[in-house]
């Protein structure tokens, strides 16, 4: 090589950048500028950061290189820091690690920041002070910070933004978008969440963003307002994504879609007030690829212009009100569509009809019809779908029968879900399925008796949901080797027997924490030992028995759920409960467990069900229960607990909604903070030996006070987990023993709807106060078995709910109150053996008892008791509860009258008489009594309803003798 040229090449090879020539001249140390280094620095220390994510920032030697920092990225010749990305990301499903604190303006510093991503975190306002002076960025997300101010008008300064995520991030209303109309670069735009209402112009500003491929506001209170004069000349001709779900749009948006037809792939009108037909005018959207129409009110079919989109690829049209068959439905969809539509979802809505000619569809992907009316059998058919994926018909009214020759093509099946409908499913013995399925959900069909056995060649299966499913049988041994690869197993509700093999040793593959779920059956023996790593575990209702030591070997990472009631378990609760502060649902009622209740029971920090009812556990309840803030279902009736109510319950489990310590050794009195649950429907401490006084502050139970649509008390329950995502979910419904109308009766899906206070069986005194009968939505009351004294209030007639009455053995005294007509829903009623008196107020609802509901009053008259009032001997006196009421004026009127002219009538008649000796004997000493007793007849006297009987009756028969014996009649 001529020497010329060598120095040619050594002289450009030194032109070139190297990193070791440039840390000098830019002050470089260790990899990245060093100004840069401390503003990320000083950017961490206004940052709380519980889970470590910022860990690898420092300034420790090992750390000097910011551009080696977790979420920081360098350009890769100059050094400068260009992105940044802090978003917050799960630990594990529904726990995230989020960042909280102050935004540092040392950002600033970092003038090459091109990258920016700070989404799901807890940050403040303070970054929206200067990050308009970010100009060289060109992605930025701040989605679901939960910000309080309205969006930063300086975002208008970032003229090079592409990328703008700002979806659930600022509740504040948005007045305007005008600060859009400077970001002509923008690609991708999210304003998901954010309050758009009063944002007249939002529709001229989007139109107008030359480069929008991909906008989003879902959820943003919009409402269509299209201007006459609407301009599309610079309108992006690339939108090819436009989500708007959720909205208040109405059809009146459809002409502006028609302007993107040739870009839409992706289009999302759910959750609107969309209502008819989509129009014709979709037909013009020959590149449309992905249609969702999904959570809005259409109804009736769809136009016949959707079958002519040659390109449409995905058609949602889940949630809405769509009607009538189904075949008239997808008949619209014949012609160029036909061939084309690779996703069809008609979820939730109101179709019915059969599944007729479904398979002209011939490249169908995903099929998903569940949710609607549809009846009749599932046709054969359906087997010509060879690129079928995921069939979901689940929670129709279909039935008949279904075999292998329904799959007989289907060989890239992998979800399948025939779930709550009336199928039968049988398969030949050796019948070896063409597919591999991942999720199998077959809950509802009828399987059995048998175990059915093509399950082995499942080898994929990731969800196996055959509950309610008639298997009869011995679950095989083979069949627990599926375990390493299922995510979450439900085989609850069969009858299935046999003891279960050690788990321990599975090891799920792909992160997934396992769920199980095998409760309602006959499983027997020892229980098991569980995976380490368990989402959830259900296994009441079978015959389990021996200690439960076994369930502290999961390691309570992810752990839930933990439901072993209705089993034989015994020995103590285990004190392991403080490696489960994940724990949501732990329910270990009706067992044989005893001891005290161990004081990590507090450490269950995220628990809202705590359920140990019927059990023989005994102590004082721990004070670290006070920690399980979140408790929204308590029950620990039935047991040997003793020591005074806490009065921590009512200060610190303000969302209690289910509180029961009935059947235990409670002593002392309610304590006043109850009343500060104003979540609770239902309070039972009956059957204690608590006394003192019904506390006057039960109408501050303001969900006994107010109508709530509410009926069940539930936790989301996770079926299944993976790091990261949930595969799918459904609901752990509470259930409960409540006192009802005289009997107990177990609630679980209606248990919400109750509203019940029972204090039955305890030493309470004192009288019944007032305030009860402002609980307006009470169902049943029960007071009985106890000492209260005074009288039943007036205004209990205000209880216009109530369903069930039980203040029977009391001493309660005074007459029965005329507003206990008014409670119309009454159905049971029971005021026995108190000291009621007077008579018992008229009314349909009332007379309608039985009298053993009055039973141990005997000053108690009229009907339903056979007692007589006075007013059933002299109608047309004044008569209130059974007594006559001298304070009356008009009272007062008619005794006067009434004695006068007896005494003076009798004394004219019997002197008549007088020549008869005998007779005028008698009727002269009957009226000498009567003018005696009338003068010194005194007022209380004349209350006294037997007093005033037994005269009346020796005077009517003292003159009907006399009439007899001289025949006077």
């Amino acid at each position: 090589m001529p020497k010329n040229y060598v120095l040619i090449i050594v002289f450009l090879l030194l032109q070139i950048p190297f990193p070791g020539f440039i840390i000098g001249a830019a002050g470089r140390k260790n990899g990245c500028i060093e100004r840069e280094r401390q503003a990320l620095l000083k950017f961490k220390e206004g940052i709380s950061d519980e889970y470590g994510v910022l860990s690898s920032l420092g300034g420790e030697e090992e750390k000097r290189d910011c551009c080696n920092w977790r979420g920081v990225g360098c350009d890769n010749i100059t050094g400068h820091v260009t992105s940044l990305d802090l978003h917050s990301s799960p630990l594990y499903a529904q726990h995230f690690t989020p960042l909280t604190g102050k935004v540092s303006d040392s950002l600033l510093e970092l003038q090459h920041l091109n990258y920016l991503d700070l989404s799901l975190n807890n940050f403040d306002e303070s970054i929206m002070h200067f990050i308009g002076s970010l100009s060289s960025l060109r992605f930025l997300n701040l989605s679901y910070n939960l910000f309080t101010v309205t969006i930063p008008y300086e975002l208008k300064n970032l003229s090079k933004l592409q990328s703008l995520d700002l979806s659930y991030s600022f509740d504040a209303s948005v007045e305007n978008l005008g600060w859009l109309s400077h970001l002509s670069c923008l690609e991708h735009l999210d304003l998901s969440g954010s309050d758009l209402s009063e944002v007249n112009d939002w529709l001229p500003v989007v139109t107008n963003l030359p480069r929008l491929k991909d906008l989003r506001l879902n959820q943003c209170n919009l409402t269509e307002r299209i201007p006459s004069t609407l301009s599309f000349k610079n309108s992006s001709k690339l939108l090819a994504v436009l989500h708007l779900s959720n909205n208040n749009l109405s059809s009146a948006i459809y002409p502006w879609l028609y302007n993107f037809s040739n870009s839409l792939v992706d289009l999302d009108l759910s959750g609107n007030q969309l209502q008819g037909l989509v129009p014709d005018g979709f037909r013009t959207m020959s590149a449309l690829t992905n249609l969702v129409l999904s959570r809005n009110q259409l109804e009736g079919g769809i136009p016949r212009s959707i079958g002519e989109m040659c390109a449409l690829h995905t058609l949602d049209l889940c949630h809405n009100n769509l009607t009538g068959k189904l075949s008239d439905l997808t008949r619209n969809l014949y012609g160029r569509t036909e061939s084309s539509l690779e996703i069809l979802r008609l979820c939730q809505n109101q179709l019915h009809g059969s599944l007729t000619d479904i398979a002209r569809f011939s490249s169908l992907r995903e099929l998903d019809i569940s949710n609607n009316q549809l009846n009749g059998s599932i046709p054969e058919s359906i087997g010509f779908l060879s690129k079928l994926d995921c069939l979901d018909v689940s929670f129709n009214s279909l039935q008949g029968l279904v075999s292998g020759g329904h799959f007989s093509n289907l060989s890239k099946l992998k979800h399948l879900d025939l779930s709550d409908n009336s199928l039968v499913l049988r398969f030949k013995s050796d019948w070896d399925p063409a597919f591999q399925l991942n999720n199998i959900r077959l809950s509802s069909c009828h399987l059995g008796p048998c175990f059915p056995k093509w399950l082995r060649t499942q080898i994929n299966v990731r969800l196996l949901d055959i509950s309610r499913a008639n298997i009869s049988d011995i679950v095989p041994y083979w069949f627990w080797n599926l375990l390493p690869k299922l995510a979450f197993l439900n085989l609850s509700h069969n009858l299935m027997r046999g003891s279960l093999p050690d788990f321990s040793s599975v090891d799920a593959v792909d992160d997934t924490f396992p769920g199980f779920d095998l409760s309602y059956n006959r499983f027997e023996g020892l229980l098991p030992a569980f995976p380490c790593n368990t989402a959830s575990l259900i296994l009441s209702n079978n015959l389990f028995s021996g200690p439960i030591s076994h369930i502290c070997n999961i390691a309570g990472e992810i752990l839930s759920f933990l439901d072993l009631s209705d089993n034989l378990l015994t020995g103590q609760l285990p004190n392991c409960f403080m490696n489960w502060s994940t724990l949501v649902v732990l329910n270990l009622a009706n067992n044989n467990l005893s001891g005290e209740i161990p004081s990590s029971v507090g450490s269950l920090f995220s628990l809202q069900t705590l359920s140990l009812n019927n059990n023989s556990l005994y102590g004082e309840l721990p004070m670290s229960l006070k920690n399980c803030s979140m408790l929204k279902f308590l029950d620990l009736g039935r047991n040997q607990l003793s020591g005074e109510i806490p009065a921590w319950i009512g200060e610190s489990l303000s969302s209690l909604m289910f509180l029961s310590l009935q059947s235990n050794e409670f002593s002392g009195s309610i304590p006043v903070h109850l009343c500060q649950l104003t979540n609770l429907r239902i309070l039972d401490l009956s059957q204690n030996t608590i006394s003192g006084a019904i506390p006057k502050c039960l109408n501050n139970l303001t969900a006994m006070v107010l109508k709530e649509a509410e009926t069940v008390i539930y936790n989301l329950y996770l079926t299944s987990i993976r790091r990261g995502a949930i595969f799918s979910g459904s609901y752990y419904i509470n259930k409960a023993w409540v006192g009802w109308k005289g009997r107990d009766y177990e609630y679980e899906r209606y248990l919400g709807l109750l509203r019940v206070i029972d204090f039955a069986g305890n030493n309470l005194s004192g009288e019944i106060p007032d305030e009860i009968s402002g609980l307006h939505e009470l169902v049943a009351l029960n007071l009985s078995r106890n000492n209260l004294t005074g009288v039943v209030p007036q205004t209990i007639g205000l209880l216009k709910s109530l369903e069930s009455l039980d203040l029977s053995g009391n001493q309660l005294s005074g007459a029965i109150p005329a507003t206990m007509r008014d409670l119309t829903f009454l159905s049971y009623l029971n005021l026995s053996y108190n000291n009621l008196s007077g008579k018992i107020p008229s009314s349909t609802q009332l007379q309608s008892f039985d009298a053993s509901a009055f039973n141990g009053n005997p000053a108690l008259c009229g009907l339903p008791v056979t007692h007589k009032c006075l007013g059933d001997y002299l109608p047309g006196i004044p008569v209130m509860n059974g007594v006559i009421q001298d304070n009356q004026e008009t009272v007062h009127e008619f005794s006067a009258w009434f004695y006068t002219g007896m005494e003076n009538g009798f004394c004219v008649f019997f002197c008549g008489l007088s020549g008869m000796p005998v007779v005028g004997a008698r009727f002269n000493a009957i009226a000498g009594f009567l003018i005696k007793w009338k003068k010194e007849c005194t007022s209380d006297m004349l209350n006294d309803l037997e007093h005033l009987e037994m005269i009346f009756t020796v005077i009517l028969i003292s003159f009907l003798n006399i009439a007899a014996v001289h025949n006077l009649f």
